[in-house]
């Protein structure tokens, strides 16, 4: 069964999340910071993550650029309700 990690510091986002990803088949990790994913990465990599860009302490753009050294084909899906075309370009290099 496929892993996805959800990286969000708002429960009720990851909560919502991890119901439909469950409700579709996949095993749910999650973490309410980027250094507490970068930690459960080291442990056990997931088959993919979802990652907010908007969080408070590290930010998922930092987070993203940990987990590119850590696991660099790792596949990562960000999302935010904030974001610009700035951020998305960043985010792509």
């Amino acid at each position: 069964m496929p892993t996805i990690l959800i990286v969000d510091d708002e429960q009720s986002i990851r909560d919502t999340l991890r119901m439909t990803l469950e409700y579709e088949g996949f095993q749910v990790d999650d973490a309410e910071s980027g250094i507490l994913a970068l930690e459960r990465v080291r442990r056990s990599i997931p088959d993919a993550v979802i990652l907010d860009i908007k969080m408070s302490g590290m930010d998922g753009m930092e987070t993203l650029e940990h987990l590119r050294r850590e696991a660099p084909s790792l596949p990562v899906i960000l999302l935010t309700g904030h974001g610009s075309i700035e951020t998305a370009v960043e985010a792509t290099r």
